[in-house]
């Protein structure tokens, strides 16, 4: 397969986790342990606000990646934004995380995913 095409693929999925996370799993309340995550986390008192923000900055995510604008930039947020959230739940909240501690793998897991698509895949950047 071309890299281009893997590219185009990786980017597509990439933005999907964003969306499926921020629309259906935290605005959409499809999966309540977000709330509760952003709840324990921050409060009680606004959760359900913070996790709906929380969920359509995640829908922004998906569409500027899809948007390709500003990829190189894009991608270094993301990789910000996956590890400090990812840090701070595995230190504060780990029992409320799906594969508790191992979630940590999974986010590098994405972290290595993002950076390998922009930075080695993506050949418009080249």
């Amino acid at each position: 397969m071309k890299k281009s095409t893997i590219h185009s693929l990786l980017t597509y999925g990439i933005s999907a986790i964003w969306m499926i996370n921020g629309l259906f799993c935290k605005v959409f309340n499809l999966v309540p342990r977000h709330q509760l995550i952003v709840s324990t986390i921050l409060g009680n008192a606004y959760a359900r606000p913070l996790t709906i923000a929380i969920g359509i900055s995640e829908v922004v995510m998906a569409i500027w990646i899809l948007s390709r604008f500003q990829s190189r930039l894009n991608a270094v947020l993301q990789i910000i934004v996956i590890a400090v959230m990812n840090t701070m739940e595995f230190i504060l909240v780990p029992e409320l995380l799906l594969w508790g501690h191992l979630n940590a793998v999974f986010a590098g897991m994405l972290i290595v995913t993002v950076y390998y698509n922009e930075f080695i895949l993506n050949i418009r950047n080249i």
